[in-house]
């Protein structure tokens, strides 16, 4: 699995779990509807974590880079989190507009 794919099966996943965490906002009160978005920051960490370990992918290991010499070699979960970062951004953002406005 290329970062690409990598990051749109997270986006999938990470919009079911937006969608999940909205529903429960409805339920709960103003304090533990921000609560919320720390578990939704929790998800997202964990979901990467899930889908690595479904595809094989050693989070540790070095991303292999044509342009980096060895003292600048990132690993795959900081590349990862640099390709998925704006996704996360995105959808926390659009959680927090929909569970203010409940």
């Amino acid at each position: 699995m290329n970062i690409d794919e990598f990051r749109a099966e997270l986006e999938t996943r990470l919009l079911i779990e937006k969608q999940y965490l909205t529903q429960e906002a409805s339920s709960v009160d103003e304090q533990e509807r921000l609560e919320l978005l720390g578990k939704f920051n929790e998800k997202y960490k964990e979901l990467i974590k899930r889908l690595a370990n479904e595809n094989g992918i050693d989070l540790n290991a070095s991303y292999p880079s044509e342009n980096s010499s060895d003292s600048e070699r990132l690993s795959y979960e900081q590349i990862i989190l640099g390709k998925t970062m704006s996704v996360y951004d995105r959808l926390s953002d659009e959680l927090y507009e929909e569970i203010t406005n409940i």
